[in-house]
């Protein structure tokens, strides 16, 4: 018999998604991981960027975090996102707009405070375009 993950992925306003993987991959602090079943338990931040998930069937589901926790039991993986987006649901003008926004509220910044949230918000909006261009990619 295989062995198998259960993942949740949720954010502070729904949950996303709830299902069977082989393997999650997942922007952890330290880098991209890979978490597959049996594997030691750990919780760490997530910056933003893409979850992937590998179904039993093959397929990979993806998604955007902003940002949150990855807690991760040897047969659970729960993704608990700031905020998350399906792959499908992906909307790249509004990201590229997001990302102009936070580039121009860069530029006027009056202060470090103001500095410090453009930023987050760029590096946010810079992330989910990596997502939706490495979408593209693969489903080439």
């Amino acid at each position: 018999m295989a062995m198998t993950l259960h993942v949740d992925i949720v954010s502070a306003e729904e949950e996303i998604h709830s299902g069977v993987a082989n393997v999650v991959y997942a922007p952890a602090q330290m880098g991209e991981v890979g978490i597959y079943p049996r594997h030691a338990p750990m919780m760490t931040r997530l910056h933003p960027g893409e979850v992937r998930v590998e179904t039993p069937s093959g397929e990979e589901l993806f998604f955007f975090v902003s940002g949150g926790l990855l807690e991760v039991q040897p047969h659970i993986v729960t993704v608990l996102a700031d905020t998350a987006v399906r792959a499908k649901d992906f909307d790249e003008a509004a990201a590229i707009e997001a990302q102009k926004k936070a580039e121009q509220a860069m530029r006027d910044s009056k202060s470090d405070f103001d500095a410090a949230k453009a930023k987050a918000e760029l590096i946010q909006a810079a992330a989910q375009l990596r997502a939706i261009q490495n979408l593209r990619k693969r489903s080439r």
